[in-house]
């Protein structure tokens, strides 16, 4: 059987329409926008072991600026407090390289998601089927809809209902990135008192949220014409 190229590449381009939305999420997550609005919120747990929010302010852009930039383990080791004490356990900053690799490593493949999706749209206004591109970001739109309301869901239930909702989904989908416990700390290490859950219930929320627009923008957007 003749493989249809057009029907191929539109059928590879709405899969790819999740990925870049999600990617985009991820990136727009590792701003300092998304830490500064969530430590303002009023709700926003405190921390028992002292830190305020000047504190939060002062640590987590180190945190979030190793995961996105290229310096080695020692840009958070070196890292102390006013007493001398190291800011991070060795526990900690092993877990920080690991959620590196696999932070840059999303990153890329959302920016090979847009390169390819930009090669595809090239490839199709060339070869005359721009309707089946157009109609295939429209479906990967209300992919990533359901995609999105299903994260959504999710992180709301454990804000809303029970957080062991949220914590079931949270110890899965660290268990598909990294061994055993290894990301599990204390209440009283750095990272828990800068990163609590409601930061990650929230954060899953919010990329819920924009992967969504995004989704809906290109569902409800695109009209396609031959």
């Amino acid at each position: 059987m003749k493989l249809n190229l057009p029907n191929f590449l539109s059928f590879f381009v709405s899969l790819l329409i999740p990925i870049a939305l999600i990617g985009l999420a991820l990136r727009i997550l590792l701003t300092p926008v998304y830490y500064t609005v969530e430590y303002s919120m009023p709700y926003f747990p405190v921390d028992e072991y002292g830190f305020t929010k000047a504190d939060r302010m002062q640590w987590a852009p180190y945190a979030v600026d190793y995961l996105i930039n290229s310096a080695d383990i020692s840009y958070l080791g070196n890292l102390k407090f006013e007493d001398g004490t190291p800011l991070y356990g060795e526990r900690e900053l092993s877990h920080m390289e690991d959620v590196k690799g696999v932070v840059q490593g999303a990153l890329w493949v959302w920016y090979a998601s847009v390169v390819i999706l930009i090669l595809i749209a090239f490839l199709a206004s060339r070869g005359g089927w721009m309707f089946e591109y157009m109609y295939a970001l429209k479906r990967g739109g209300w992919w990533m809809i359901g995609l999105a309301v299903t994260l959504g869901v999710i992180a709301g239930a454990g804000i809303l209902l029970n957080p062991d909702i949220f914590w079931a989904f949270f110890a899965w989908f660290h268990s598909l990135f990294f061994e055993g416990d290894s990301w599990l700390f204390y209440y009283s290490d750095t990272l828990i008192r800068l990163f609590p859950i409601r930061f990650w219930q929230d954060a899953f929320l919010a990329a819920a949220m924009i992967a969504l627009g995004g989704g809906l923008g290109l569902a409800f957007g695109i009209k396609p014409k031959l």
